[in-house]
């Protein structure tokens, strides 16, 4: 963590030994500049006193993957900011403890240690959670939105209680929190960095391409020509480096956050499909609350998704480079990753090659299937509708938050 770079690790393990290490993560995420041991500790000590002023009624376990307050800076998830959240608008009367770095579970299994009550709230990419709660799927049909700004209005829309909230509590026990959002694109390796900068569909077509565990992923990559190749998100890098794989389907600031920038010549932003680190609760936990303190809990995911609506777009921008070109000082710009944006027309081909709008048929073994695990709507379409209600161009960031439990 850059923040904590005047300190060794025996220090911070230190720290946390004496404060927890939530406390400790808690007060580090809240810190500006380089610290160093003394004022980590001062301020991990206030953070474990304010968080122990008042005995907690319910002690919840937040399992973070590979997470930590480094790669949160970069890929906004939220999930300190919600503990955060929680911790004061209860009151004290919820308490979690976050546990990142893979400590308690990955990107593939945290949904299943949600849904064993290993863990009570998890983050991870909703194309991993897919494996134990299939109805994640629903999120990944190819071009269901046509920007980031209409995937939050669908997020806060009254409707994706009953098109995404209701069938995941109801099917596997998941409370759906906040998220994040960036569409899927190909990272290209190195043997991209001398070539130059794509900008066409035909470019990529016959490539080999890493692809996550979802299906419907696979099902768009295949239709689009682009080789889909399952490969785990830990050998992603080596297999670009060693060109292996041409490619990798993933988002711009997973690239940075998780440091894939030096195997990485061109960021291709195809938005395939959906791209979500999110969090979710076990419905057992959330139960177990009682009705004021579930408010509580959507209230403060509420605010942390506010906060990422706008905190994510910024990071794009400004310290991931996630434009073209890149902002000078963004870590895209510093390792000299090109951003290739398709023109339009591109995009339109691309779209009218893998959408369900135009493609029905490798589409209708899920559509049906989803389907039938909402109650029978038709959630491609409703959800596609609900994705054009604003304009196509319309900044991420002017989306106006709604509280989406309300008047469902």
């Amino acid at each position: 963590m850059k923040q904590l770079a005047g300190i060794n690790r025996r220090d911070l393990m230190g720290i946390m030994g004496r404060f927890g290490a939530t406390s400790t993560l808690l007060a580090a995420s809240g810190m500006a500049g380089v610290v160093g041991a003394p004022a980590l500790a001062r301020a991990a000590e206030q953070t474990q006193a304010k968080r122990n002023a008042t005995p907690a009624k319910f002690q919840f376990r937040y399992g973070g993957a590979g997470y930590n307050p480094e790669a949160l800076r970069i890929v906004h998830v939220g999930c300190l900011d919600f503990i955060r959240e929680v911790e004061a608008l209860s009151n004290g009367a919820i308490r979690v403890e976050f546990i990142g770095n893979n400590q308690i579970c990955n990107e593939l299994d945290c949904v299943k240690k949600t849904q064993q009550g290993i863990i009570d709230i998890f983050t991870s990419a909703t194309q991993n959670a897919a494996g134990g709660a299939p109805y994640y799927n629903v999120l990944d049909f190819a071009y269901l939105f046509p920007s980031r700004a209409a995937f939050y209005h669908f997020f806060y829309h009254p409707k994706s209680e009953a098109l995404l909230r209701e069938p995941l509590r109801k099917r596997h026990g998941i409370q759906f929190l906040f998220t994040m959002f960036e569409a899927r694109g190909l990272m290209m390796g190195l043997k991209y960095k001398d070539r130059p900068t794509i900008s066409s569909l035909a470019e990529l077509q016959g490539t080999k391409n890493r692809v996550t565990g979802t299906q419907l992923g696979r099902i768009t990559m295949e239709l689009l020509g682009l080789n889909p190749v399952p490969v785990a998100w830990e050998e992603t890098l080596d297999g670009l480096k060693q060109g292996l794989i041409d490619g990798a389907e993933t988002w711009s600031s997973a690239v940075v956050a998780f440091n894939m920038t030096p195997v990485v010549s061109q960021a291709v932003e195809l938005g395939m499909f959906a791209g979500l680190e999110h969090a979710a609760m076990s419905t057992k936990s959330f139960d177990k609350l009682g009705s004021e303190l579930q408010g509580v809990v959507l209230e403060a995911a509420y605010i942390t998704q506010v906060r990422i609506q706008a905190a994510h777009e910024a990071a794009l921008t400004n310290v991931v480079g996630a434009t073209n070109p890149p902002t000078e000082g963004t870590v895209f710009h510093k390792m000299g990753v090109r951003v290739a944006m398709l023109p339009d027309a591109e995009m339109e081909k691309a779209e009218r090659l893998a959408s369900p709008e135009f493609v029905p048929g490798p589409w209708e073994q899920w559509r049906e299937r989803l389907n039938g695990w909402s109650g029978g709507q038709d959630v491609f379409k409703e959800i596609h509708a609900i994705a054009r209600e604003i304009p196509r161009k319309t900044p991420a960031q002017d989306v106006a938050p709604r509280r989406w439990w309300q008047n469902a």
